[in-house]
């Protein structure tokens, strides 16, 4: 099941992919798709419904995020180990955590914004790991049954602010825009194995980052059984697990970044595709859930 929001920034509602792969609205039966409705027991009564008999998502309606209410991203750093050698550091033995903001995240063809002063704002698609059951301490064996499903989630960074700015990688990373996250939510039942996914990204055109989540160095239930001995992961959360080779930073024969009026096109197999235009901290956009 592909699971979405859709309409105005701040006033979206529910909704599904039918099988023709058309939007269709779920907004008689849900009030949202948030916390509550992402528990095991809500999946699997949503599973039952013929959804080619629900009402279509008018063309025009905007995607918005598949699912609001989300208290804190969990970002990974460093999980592909070609991703840390272009970065000139060794993989390390533990996972590298960082958060994201909630205030960051916004739609899949929402506008990103380049942040003001900004000079090396970068690209890094990820795959999103959405929690449905609240996991504290779970071990490996447990983990994946706390997991929702899956979603793309480009991790936008301004890597001045996070590598040159002094402190830790945050103010690189949670500025407003700096988490597009769908098109949807694809429950767990329908990825046989999130470790063998393809996922690309390209900036105007041009094919960045190409490679597969079988190079995460640290897998999915690894990670949600790691992060859950150091806080409390809760329904509506999201593990964005790392990024592989191709970023801004690690470009030959020297760095390159986004711009005002770049554009970049990523998506990941089975999860959908995302598009963002870049835009000045002044021009009109619509940045949240």
């Amino acid at each position: 099941m592909k699971l979405l929001r859709w309409g105005p920034t701040g006033h979206e509602k529910p909704g599904v992919l039918g099988s023709d792969g058309q939007r269709r609205d779920l907004s008689m039966l849900l009030s949202d798709i948030g916390p509550a409705q992402l528990s095991p027991r809500t999946l699997a009564a949503l599973a039952l419904l013929d959804v080619d008999k629900l009402p279509l998502v008018p063309l025009s309606e905007r995607y918005g995020t598949p699912f609001g209410g989300t208290g804190k991203i969990v970002c990974v750093g460093l999980n592909y180990a070609d991703h840390a050698a272009e970065a000139g550091l060794a993989l390390p033995p533990e996972p590298v955590l960082f958060l994201k903001p909630s205030s960051a995240i916004c739609g899949p063809y929402d506008d990103v914004i380049i942040p003001r002063g900004s000079r090396k704002t970068d690209w890094e698609i990820e795959l999103g790991v959405v929690i449905g059951s609240t996991a504290r301490d779970v071990t490996e064996k447990q983990a994946l049954a706390h997991v929702a499903g899956y979603t793309i989630v480009n991790d936008i960074s301004e890597r001045e602010f996070q590598l040159e700015r002094s402190g830790q990688w945050d103010k690189g990373k949670g500025c407003d825009t700096f988490a597009p996250i769908g098109p949807w939510l694809v429950t767990a039942d329908e990825i046989a194995d999130p470790q063998d996914l393809t996922l690309w990204l390209e900036v105007n055109g041009q094919r960045v980052q190409n490679s597969s989540t079988r190079q995460l160095a640290f897998g999915i239930a690894a990670l949600v059984s790691y992060i859950s001995r150091f806080m409390t992961l809760q329904p509506g959360d999201v593990i964005s697990t790392g990024t592989p080779p191709g970023v801004g930073l690690g470009q030959k024969p020297e760095p390159w970044y986004l711009k005002v009026g770049d554009r970049m096109s990523l998506g990941i197999q089975g999860l959908g595709l995302q598009e963002q235009r870049c835009v000045a901290a002044s021009d009109p956009l619509m940045p949240h859930v």
